[in-house]
């Protein structure tokens, strides 16, 4: 999906101000084979191309020349046998007047133009190895190494005009959201007593590829939410089992959305469950009320971290005081992430130029275990796009190896921990957000989040 050229003509000329002189190259994605050249995976474009070049198709590069103010659309014409099997497709010049560029490059001659000029050339991070290779034939570098010749200048640059959502932004955010709320209303209607894991994650996926979309990730589907990033999907669904499901949608316009659901199988929540559920979303209330331009999202999630640990001394499961247990990082033993992340033309957006720039705005991550990976700690400012995901996780593995070695003896109780929670497993609840002038704005709509909105809503589906 195309904005209006104007657009991608201000977002390319916003850039090119920030870095004043030199060569910037933004390498689209090529497709990427799964096991021989011609069977390839989905094609997903790279979104810092995708966001200053607008077109969602494989083999091109953006050039923007900034001393002499042209920017290019580089890449290679059709030939007859992709006509034959792919179809044919706009050429690059119906491509370039479609985004607005001034001139358009062949590969052979964008590598002649790269190696007779000796401006400074930027490029951002390269993920993939194919993606590698191009870039070091192109500028001469060693592909092994090619990403310790970035320049930070663009990465911050780019950060700060994908970081600000503008209106047509966040009205294509809003429709990833309404899918993505479809998507876990789906799995609220399919998870039962005796379903498979992989048939709720079918299900969810059917929503996305409805809305001509695809999933912004592999989705998180299971009755063993403890494994916070758990990939299997075989279990069949018990009565008195909590499935965790965390998916998104990827739209055509390349948006992202990513939403968790917590979903009593039977349709109940059993009382030890309830009150541990009724405890995250607290957690998640309290990071609402906090969410505003100028706040840290560090002090947000440390803030939500103390109505964790009040709600853990509350249940006999902490002791000493909310502060003491805060500061020495113990309750991260129950949420050992963060409290959420950027979203926007990547799920994580722009994690590929390094959580110090993208999270911290260049500044040091905290060490501690649990605030370690939270990804976002800088100050919010209006416009960001981003994630509310609290949770409550009891990890047999973590908790034996805190046991063994004495840790936070002080503040655990490790025995009322192996009574009655060693296979509770783990929770989870997440929405997507845009922060506004005061607050925050909830995309999607509203979607059932309470226990008794989740039993009710499963009780209608008969």
């Amino acid at each position: 999906m195309h904005l209006n050229k104007e657009i991608y003509i201000e977002r390319r000329k916003s850039l090119k101000s920030k870095l004043k002189s030199g060569i910037i190259l933004l390498n689209g994605n090529d497709y990427a084979s799964m096991n021989y050249e011609h069977n390839v995976y989905h094609f997903i474009q790279d979104a810092s191309f995708l966001y200053y070049f607008g077109i969602e198709k494989a083999g091109l590069l953006g050039l923007i020349d900034i001393d002499n103010n042209i920017d290019y659309l580089v890449g290679n014409e059709q030939n007859i046998n992709s006509v034959i099997w792919e179809g044919a497709t706009a050429s690059l010049s119906d491509y370039s007047e479609l985004i607005g560029t001034d001139k358009i490059l062949s590969i052979l001659d964008l590598e002649e133009f790269l190696r007779s000029d000796t401006r400074k050339k930027y490029f951002t991070p390269q993920y993939r190895g194919d993606n590698k290779l191009k870039m070091a034939n192109l500028l001469n570098l060693n592909p092994y190494n090619i990403n310790e010749n970035v320049d930070e200048k663009l990465l911050y640059a780019i950060a700060s005009d994908r970081n600000i959502k503008s209106s047509e932004e966040i009205e294509l955010m809003e429709e990833s959201a309404r899918v993505g709320v479809e998507m876990h209303l789906e799995a609220l209607k399919t998870a039962k007593i005796g379903k498979k894991e992989y048939e709720v994650e079918s299900a969810i996926k059917a929503v996305a590829a409805k809305y001509y979309g695809d999933l912004s990730f592999p989705s998180i589907v299971s009755v063993n939410g403890q494994t916070l990033h758990n990939p299997y999907y075989k279990n069949t669904l018990k009565n008195g089992d909590l499935l965790l499901v965390d998916a998104g949608v990827r739209l055509k316009s390349g948006y992202c959305s990513d939403m968790t659901t917590t979903i009593p199988v039977n349709g109940k929540f059993s009382d030890k469950q309830k009150s541990m559920y009724n405890l995250l979303i607290e957690m998640y209330d309290k990071a609402l009320l906090l969410l505003k331009p100028k706040v840290s999202y560090k002090e947000i999630h440390l803030e939500t971290a103390k109505v964790l640990a009040k709600g853990m001394i509350e249940r006999d499961i902490m002791k000493a005081s909310v502060e003491e247990i805060v500061k020495a990082g113990a309750h991260a033993l129950f949420m050992p992430h963060g409290l959420g992340h950027l979203i926007g033309l990547d799920v994580h957006d722009m994690e590929n130029f390094g959580e110090k720039i993208i999270g911290y705005n260049g500044e040091e991550k905290s060490k501690q275990f649990g605030l370690s990976n939270l990804r976002l700690g800088r100050k919010l400012e209006k416009g960001f796009a981003i994630t509310v995901e609290p949770g409550i996780y009891f990890i047999p593995e973590l908790i034996s190896k805190w046991k063994s070695e004495n840790k936070f003896m002080e503040f655990i109780n490790y025995e009322k921990i192996e009574n009655e929670y060693l296979d509770y497993g783990g929770m989870r609840y997440e929405n997507d957000f845009i922060i506004t002038d005061s607050g925050a704005y909830q995309l999607g709509g509203k979607r059932p989040k309470t226990a008794d909105e989740i039993e009710a809503f499963m009780a209608n589906q008969g």
